[in-house]
C-alpha cells in the first residue's frame, strides 16, 4: 500500500474519532494493567462488568495481595480462563510490590517479565497508560491490518513491525485505538460492514471482492 493511502486511512479515522481510548474501565496504571491481563479471549463488556466492584476496592498491588487468590476468583468468575488470570494477578502484584515500589513499570522489556504478561499487553499498557508510540496487535488489529493492507505479516510480531514502520509517526499514538474499534464494529471476522466502511476505497479487501 502507499504511504499516501497509509496516511489517508488515518487521517479519515482521525476526523471521525479525534481522541480514542480503549474501552476497559481503570482507574490508575494497575488496574488497567490487570484489565488488559483479564481482556484475553474476553470481551471488553465482560471484563468491566467483573471489576466494577474489584476494582473501587483493590485498585494497587498490596490490596490486590490481601484480597487474596480465592478472593479475586469471586470477582472474575465469569470471566474466561480467570484461574490462570487470578494467579498471575497474584503473582504480578507481588512482583510489582516487591521489586518495583508497587509501580507499573513503563518499558516493554520490565513489563513482560511480569506473570502473565506478554507483548500484547505490555504493549497496550504503554499505549494507553504512558502514552508512548507502541502497537498492540490483538485479533483486531491483526484481521484488519491483513484485509486493508496494511500488513502482510502472517504473525502478531511480524504484523506489528510493519504497523510501526508503515503508518505515519504523527498517528501510532492513536493507530491502535483506532484499528481495534475499526475491527470491533465495521471490519467484522464473519461479515466485514464494507457497505459502511470509511476507509473502503483504500481496502485491498474491498477492492479485490466488493467492487
Amino acid at each position: 500500500m502507499q504511504p499516501k493511502d497509509i496516511n489517508q486511512i488515518f487521517e479519515i479515522f482521525s476526523k471521525l474519532n479525534p481522541k480514542p481510548v480503549t474501552e476497559l474501565s481503570y482507574s490508575n496504571h494497575f488496574t488497567l494493567l490487570v484489565a488488559v491481563l483479564l481482556s484475553a479471549q474476553s470481551t471488553d463488556i465482560g471484563v468491566n462488568k467483573a471489576t466494577k466492584r474489584l476494582f473501587e476496592n483493590y485498585d494497587t498491588p498490596q490490596k490486590m495481595l490481601e484480597l487474596g487468590e480465592a478472593g479475586l476468583k469471586n470477582y472474575i468468575k465469569t470471566i474466561g480462563l480467570f484461574n490462570t488470570k487470578a494467579k498471575n494477578i497474584m503473582a504480578l502484584s507481588e512482583l510489582l510490590v516487591k521489586n518495583y515500589d508497587s509501580q507499573v513499570p513503563d518499558t516493554i522489556e520490565e513489563l513482560i517479565k511480569l506473570p502473565g504478561v506478554g507483548r500484547k499487553t505490555a504493549n497496550v499498557v504503554l499505549c494507553s497508560a504512558f502514552g508512548k508510540a507502541a502497537m498492540p496487535v490483538d485479533t483486531h488489529v491483526g484481521r484488519v491490518a491483513q484485509r486493508v493492507g496494511l500488513s502482510k505479516g502472517k504473525n502478531p510480531e511480524q504484523i506489528e513491525k510493519d504497523l510501526m514502520d508503515n503508518i505515519p509517526k504523527k498517528w501510532l499514538y492513536d493507530a491502535h485505538h483506532w484499528l481495534v474499534l475499526h475491527g470491533r464494529y465495521i471490519c467484522l471476522a464473519r461479515k466485514p460492514r464494507c457497505e459502511i466502511c470509511p476507509i473502503s476505497n483504500y481496502c485491498e479487501y474491498y477492492r479485490a471482492n466488493i467492487l
